[in-house]
């Protein structure tokens, strides 16, 4: 989305000299490694965009974008040793890279970093970013959590789960609205209502991602295609499969979810498989629709012009068609 550049570009800039610090090396060049992989940038790029809709310089927002997009790089790193993941952004995790000790340490130190940069704000301001801030990490924290949960539990509920994106993915994308809209100093509901709206798109986002992650592109997707069903994640499509499925083809799943086979490509097939026919590859993109939706309902009550509401409407739109 052309659109969606200058925010990007003016991020980057600032992105470059955010870790200053060259030693010890061991602890500073994994966290310039993983920033150097790029990804989508949505969050802090949303930062920034909210505080220009909001008509105030979005430059004023660059701290905020940063510590946004450190802390989720942050979590990443960690996710990624949770999930023994390989690679990110096609390129190797860091703690493949490097080692396990360096990742988590590493990780570590972003997000004390991230914390650091809203000391660049006014004293009343920085403690509304950091109250946010803190709320919104703890909540990731439960997400990952419930995750983790979810993988020795046979009794997981479509609700749960949505909660469980809610708060491992959704509330970041919220709080990073939230927060240019604390930057431009909106009014109070207008800070709740584009965290509304963050947080409904985020949930979209996740559900997209889910469904990408079994039916994406390994040349565009950026991670390892079939991940979710290699890990037996009980995604969205898993629980909605044996919700729809007939006795013999929920068993079939549940059995294939119970074994980490040293080949996952017949597994991944005869998953898939059983996603299509049991109608959960199509009830997830109506879970899509339906909460960027929501979000659309709550972005028609935010005070910004209607050029920003379209712009916003447009990012959605092109945020749930992606393929990466």
């Amino acid at each position: 989305m052309e659109e969606l550049e200058k925010y990007g570009n003016e991020l980057q800039t600032y992105l470059e000299d955010v870790v200053s610090k060259e030693e010890p090396s061991q602890l500073y060049e994994p966290i310039r490694y993983i920033l150097s992989l790029g990804g989508k940038r949505l969050r802090p790029v949303l930062t920034l965009m909210t505080c220009d809709f909001f008509e105030v310089n979005y430059t004023k927002a660059i701290q905020a974008a940063l510590a946004v997009e450190l802390f989720h790089n942050f979590s990443l790193i960690h996710d990624d040793i949770m999930d023994n993941a390989p690679l990110r952004r096609g390129k190797e995790t860091v703690h493949e890279k490097w080692n396990l000790n360096t990742g988590i340490l590493s990780g570590d130190a972003m997000l004390i970093l991230a914390y650091r940069l809203f000391e660049e704000y006014p004293a009343e301001m920085f403690q509304d970013l950091a109250k946010l801030f803190s709320k919104t990490a703890l909540e990731v924290c439960e997400g990952q959590q419930y995750d983790v949960d979810f993988e020795t539990r046979n009794d997981v509920t479509l609700d749960e789960y949505i909660t469980m994106i809610d708060y491992k993915t959704a509330v970041l994308v919220g709080a990073a609205m939230k927060m240019g809209a604390i930057v431009a100093d909106a009014s109070q509901n207008c800070q709740e209502s584009i965290y509304q709206f963050g947080r409904n798109l985020g949930i979209a986002f996740q559900l997209q991602d889910d469904y990408l992650d079994a039916f994406g592109d390994p040349q565009t997707f950026g991670k390892q295609v079939g991940g979710d069903i290699i890990a037996n994640k009980k995604t969205f499509l898993y629980l909605t499969a044996i919700k729809n499925s007939s006795v013999s083809e929920a068993e079939e799943l549940t059995q294939l979810f119970s074994i980490i086979p040293k080949d996952p490509h017949d597994k991944i097939a005869s998953v898939k498989d059983i996603f299509v026919r049991s109608g959960a590859a199509e009830a997830i993109k109506d879970e899509i629709s339906l909460y960027t939706q929501r979000a659309y309902d709550v972005l028609n009550g935010i005070k910004i012009n209607e050029e920003n509401k379209t712009s916003l409407r447009t990012f959605g739109n092109w945020l749930m068609q992606r393929t990466v």
